[in-house]
C-alpha cells in the first residue's frame, strides 16, 4: 500500500512538473514568436519602405507605443534617455544652469538656477536659444539639442539667443550642476524650522539631515516638513528620511511583487535623529510615490500630523534593468504598502477599459479601513488622506487650459522687461490691480484660445474668400465676446492664478530661493500649519485620535 501511494505521489509531481514545463515552453515559444515577427517586420520596412527610416528611431517609438498602456511607468530608454534619467537620479550634471523647454523648434529658457554659468553672463527666462556653437537647431531633435547643451563641466559653449526679437551671443563655460532635493530650510520663528524637500534623488537624506541638524542648531522646537508637488524618486532615500524621526527596526514599508525575491519588508536600520519634535507634513494632490512612503509611514505612527490635500496615489515601485547597447528598462515591479497595511495606488492600470483608455480607480470598488498605531482610522485606495485637509479651488476647464499654455510664462518675461525692481521676495504681492494687467495682456495674447475660440477660428478659415468679405466684422466681433468670456471664467479662480503668476515672477527675480522666502509670509498652508504647531493641545489630540 505504501508502495502504490509512493509512485502515486511520484507520478502526480511529474506531471505537475511537465505541466509546469509545458506552460514555460509555451510563454516563451510566444515571446520569441512576437520577436520573430517584428524582426522580420521591420527587415522588410527597412528594405522596401518609399522613403528612408531612421531603425532607432522606429525602434524606440514601436518600444514605446508597447510600453504605454501598462503604466505611465514603464518605459524603455535608449542610451540618451538612460544619461538623462542618471542625472535625475543622481541629481548632477555638466551644463550650463538653466531649466529649459522644448515643446518648441528652439529651446526656451524657463529659469535659470542662480549663481551658475547662466546666471553668470546674464541669460534669462524667455531667452530662445536658436545656436549652440554656430550649429542651428531647429531641425534637430530634443535628445541631440540636450546633448549639446550637456558636456563635461569647464568645457566651453557659445550660444546665439533670441531676446524679444534682438539676436544676442553668449560665450561660457559648462559648470557641475548640482541638484539640491532641499532648494529651501530655514527657522520661521522663534519656535518652528522649515523644511522643503522637492525630490528624492540620491542627496536626498543627506541634505535633510545636514537641514535639521543645522536648525536644531538655531534652537527649533518643531519642525514643518513640505513635501507638496515632491513626485518621488528613490525608494531607499524615503526610508532613510522615515528613520530620522522614527525609531530603530520599525517596518517603514513593505512591497509586494510577482518576483519573490522583489517582495521585502523595509526596517529603519538606524539610530534617529529625533523622536519628540512635534511635526507637520505638507502634501499636495501632486506628492507622489517615495512623498507617499514618507507621509504614510509618519501618519501610521502617529508621528506626525498630515496636512493638505489627497497625495496623488502613486503605490507602485519600479526598477531599472539593463537590456543591450547601453539601454534600459524601467518596469514595474511590485506595489508598495504604509506600516498599517495600505496600498495607496489610485489607479487600476491592469483593468483598463481598452476601448476607450480610461482606466478605473480601486476606490471604485470601496475603500478598506485601517488603522493607525494610536488606533486613527486610516483608508487605502486613491493616497495619503491628510488628516487636516485644506481648502481646496476648483479650477474651470479654461484655468486647466491656461495652466498647460505658456500664456503665464510669457506674462511673467513682458513683466520683467517692464519693471527693473520689485519689492523684496519675502514682501512682494501680486495685486488686484496686477490681475487686471493680467487680463489686459490675454486680450493681445495671440497664443492661447478655448476650445470654442479653437472651433470658431477654423470655422471661419474654412469658408471662401468671398464668405470672409460678408462676415469678416461680425467674425472679429464674435471672437472679442468669446475672448471677453474666458477672461470671466479664468477670474473665478482668480486667486489661484496670483499665486501662480507671482510664484513665476519671483523666480525671475529672487531664483527659487525667493519663491519660498515669500511662502513663509504669504502661504495659507503654512501659516496654518505654524498655528497648528503652536497649539499642543490640539496637535496631540489630532495623533491621539480624540479630536
Amino acid at each position: 500500500m505504501k508502495k502504490y501511494r509512493s509512485n502515486k505521489l511520484i507520478l502526480i509531481l511529474a506531471v505537475g512538473i511537465i505541466f509546469v514545463s509545458f506552460s514555460f515552453q509555451s510563454k516563451f515559444f510566444e515571446v520569441a514568436k512576437q520577436i520573430e515577427i517584428y524582426t522580420t517586420l521591420f527587415k522588410e520596412l527597412n528594405m522596401y519602405y518609399v522613403n528612408e527610416i531612421n531603425p532607432a528611431e522606429v525602434t524606440t517609438r514601436a518600444l514605446k507605443n508597447t510600453l504605454k498602456d501598462l503604466d505611465p511607468y514603464t518605459n524603455y530608454f535608449n542610451e540618451q534617455d538612460v544619461e538623462a534619467a542618471k542625472i535625475r537620479r543622481e541629481g548632477e550634471y555638466g551644463g550650463i544652469g538653466a531649466s529649459i523647454n522644448y515643446t518648441d523648434k528652439n529651446p526656451l529658457i524657463i529659469s535659470v538656477y542662480k549663481d551658475y554659468a547662466a546666471d553668470k553672463v546674464g541669460l534669462k527666462a524667455g531667452d530662445i536659444i536658436t545656436k549652440i556653437n554656430n550649429q542651428v537647431l531647429n531641425e534637430l531633435e530634443r535628445e541631440a539639442i540636450s546633448g549639446l547643451l550637456l558636456g563635461v563641466p569647464g568645457s566651453t559653449i557659445s550660444l546665439e539667443v533670441n531676446r524679444q526679437g534682438t539676436t544676442l551671443q553668449f560665450d561660457l563655460k559648462r559648470e557641475k550642476i548640482e541638484v539640491n532635493p532641499v532648494p529651501f530650510y530655514k527657522k520661521i520663528d522663534n519656535e518652528t524650522g522649515y523644511i522643503v524637500l522637492s525630490r528624492f534623488n540620491q542627496k536626498a537624506s543627506f541634505e535633510v539631515k545636514k537641514a535639521f541638524q543645522n536648525l536644531q542648531k538655531e534652537g527649533i522646537k518643531s519642525l514643518i516638513l513640505d513635501l507638496r508637488s515632491n513626485p518621488g524618486g528613490l525608494l531607499g532615500e524615503a526610508i532613510n528620511i522615515s528613520n530620522f524621526f522614527l525609531p530603530k527596526d520599525k517596518v517603514i514599508t513593505t512591497t509586494k511583487a510577482k518576483v519573490k525575491k522583489w517582495s521585502n519588508t523595509y526596517l529603519s536600520r538606524n539610530n534617529p535623529l529625533d523622536l519628540e519634535i512635534p511635526i507637520v507634513v505638507l502634501i499636495n494632490g501632486t506628492s507622489a510615490s517615495a512623498s507617499e512612503i514618507v507621509t504614510g509611514a509618519l501618519q501610521d505612527y502617529d508621528r506626525a500630523v498630515v496636512l493638505g490635500k489627497r497625495s496623488f496615489g502613486k503605490g507602485l515601485v519600479q526598477r531599472y534593468r539593463n537590456l543591450s547597447y547601453g539601454t534600459q528598462l524601467k518596469v514595474t515591479i511590485s506595489k508598495y504598502y504604509t506600516p498599517s497595511g495600505r496600498c495607496i495606488q489610485e489607479l487600476d492600470y491592469a483593468n483598463r477599459d481598452l476601448k476607450t483608455g480610461k482606466v478605473p480607480k480601486f476606490s471604485d470598488a470601496g475603500i478598506n479601513e485601517f488603522k493607525t498605531a494610536n488606533g486613527r482610522k486610516v483608508y487605502d485606495g486613491g493616497g495619503i488622506h491628510p488628516d487636516i485637509i485644506t481648502e481646496k479651488e476648483v479650477l474651470t476647464d479654461v484655468t486647466k487650459a491656461l495652466l498647460k499654455s505658456k500664456v503665464i510664462f510669457n506674462y511673467t518675461v513682458d513683466f520683467r522687461r517692464k519693471n527693473t525692481n520689485i519689492p523684496p521676495a519675502k514682501d512682494f504681492r501680486f495685486t488686484d490691480a496686477d490681475f487686471k494687467g493680467f487680463q489686459n495682456f490675454l486680450r493681445k495674447d495671440t497664443t492661447f484660445f478655448t476650445k470654442e475660440e479653437q472651433a470658431f477660428i477654423k470655422a471661419f478659415k474654412n469658408l471662401k474668400a468671398a464668405q470672409h468679405k460678408k462676415v469678416s466684422k461680425d467674425y472679429l466681433r464674435v471672437l472679442k465676446t468669446l475672448k471677453e468670456e474666458r477672461i470671466v471664467k479664468l477670474s473665478s479662480n482668480k486667486e489661484f492664478l496670483k499665486d501662480q503668476i507671482k510664484q513665476l515672477i519671483l523666480d525671475q527675480y529672487y531664483y527659487q530661493e525667493g519663491i519660498y522666502q515669500n511662502k513663509m509670509n504669504d502661504d495659507s498652508t503654512i501659516i496654518e500649519a505654524i498655528e497648528l504647531l503652536k497649539n499642543k493641545k490640539r496637535y496631540s489630540e489630532i495623533l491621539a485620535g480624540t479630536k
